[in-house]
């Protein structure tokens, strides 16, 4: 697979231009390192998993961070974290020219916490997800944004079996005691199966034997480096009554797929999970959208104790974003009434956007009004227009109907 430009690279640009350091965390594998050196060609490449090389970074320090010449490229920082201390110093001493030192890191989890401290006010933080549909269309649902899973998709299944295995045993026992494998495989299962619905931890901890603070441990590993989203409730003055529990996510659908041993597109298309999959999606684009553009990650969803459920809500452009998610290539008028009750409710407000997103179509149309003030936009159009400079709500068609 030939290198894609990725979506973040005019921010880590701008990061270099305006801080001494530029970090890049997230998943494993996601491609951080690739985006680096192609970005910064010219930079000195360090690569802190090579055993002779962590030998020497923890054994002096100091003479190894002297004799490189930035720009310098430290890959998988996390490894030898006390390097950090050392790059500051020389940071303090010649913060110009910037972008003189650039970090990979593979979670956000200690020792990755101590780039934020080590480094605060000296670097830049950024943030690499699998590849979203806007910058491939070979991102989809069966395969999910792993480059090296679309690179060779027919290899799917192996990359995911060997990719939890490392996870597992690199980045999870490094984080917690995990001392039965197989038990904490037989979560990722179930996990995949609540895949889109309100947590419940106590749901997940009966069919394992495990406590309930275990599952909260394990839930927090896997959303701290990068395996799963946690929606959580939207909360406003409503006069209602509404769940407070957060929803969650695979964050890669590819993943979601494999752990629920969905192998075709055919499989998918008859499976129950199609939708909340197809949720899950959405969800990673629209936090995809936000990262890539140097921004914080805001994603809500909404469900009161009467029913009334939204399946997201974020900010953009100083207004409300309402999405509703449909699987389904046919749109209805009705799939928007959850979004128009909620606003209703809402009263005066901010100005609200409020989308279906579906999936796409070779013979409707790919835009259209549905209702007063509510667009349908087939998943690659909404993710489209996400990145697109925020655009007001639709004004009410006159030959909208509910």
């Amino acid at each position: 697979m030939r290198f894609v430009p990725r979506a973040v690279q005019p921010a880590v640009l701008e990061a270099a231009r305006s801080f001494p350091a530029v970090v890049i965390t997230g998943p494993r594998r996601t491609g951080k390192t690739t985006l680096l050196r192609r970005v910064f060609p010219r930079a000195q490449y360090v690569l802190l998993e090579d055993p002779d090389l962590q030998a020497r970074a923890r054994a002096d320090p100091r003479a190894l961070i002297e004799e490189l010449r930035p720009p310098v490229l430290f890959d998988e920082i996390q490894n030898v974290p006390d390097l950090l201390a050392y790059v500051r110093t020389r940071i303090d001493r010649k913060p110009r020219p910037a972008g003189q030192w650039l970090f990979t890191g593979s979670q956000e989890a200690p020792p990755m916490q101590g780039v934020s401290e080590s480094m605060a006010g000296r670097a830049a933080i950024l943030q690499l997800l699998p590849f979203s549909l806007a910058e491939t269309d070979r991102v989809g649902l069966l395969h999910g944004g792993y480059p090296e899973v679309l690179a060779r998709p027919s290899g799917r299944a192996l990359w995911f079996s060997s990719y939890i295995q490392t996870y597992i045993e690199r980045d999870v026992r490094a984080i917690v005691n995990v001392r039965d494998l197989a038990t904490f495989r037989r979560f990722l299962a179930l996990l995949a199966s609540r895949h889109g619905q309100v947590l419940n931890k106590t749901d997940l901890a009966a069919p394992l034997g495990v406590s309930v603070p275990t599952i909260g441990d394990w839930l927090h590993v896997l959303e701290i480096t990068g395996q799963i989203m946690l929606v959580p409730p939207y909360f406003e003055n409503f006069g209602k009554r509404l769940i407070k529990s957060p929803k969650v996510y695979l964050g890669d659908s590819g993943l979601a797929c494999y752990l629920l041993g969905i192998a075709t597109q055919a499989e998918l298309e008859r499976s129950p999970f199609l939708g909340p999959l197809f949720e899950g999606f959405v969800a990673a684009e629209i936090l995809k959208s936000q990262v890539n553009q140097g921004r914080r990650k805001e994603l809500y969803h909404f469900r009161d104790q009467q029913g009334l459920e939204v399946d997201f809500l974020f900010p953009s452009g100083g207004s409300l974003w309402m999405a509703e998610c449909k699987a389904s290539k046919t749109v209805r008028p009705a799939m928007a009434g959850p979004m128009e009750s909620l606003r209703r409710a809402m009263g005066k407000h901010a100005p609200v956007r409020m989308t279906v997103v579906h999936r796409a179509s070779t013979t409707a149309p790919p835009s259209r009004v549905v209702a007063p003030g509510v667009e349908a936009l087939h998943v690659k159009a909404f993710v489209d227009a996400l990145a697109a400079k925020p655009a007001r709500a639709p004004r009410p068609s006159k030959t909208a109907h509910r």
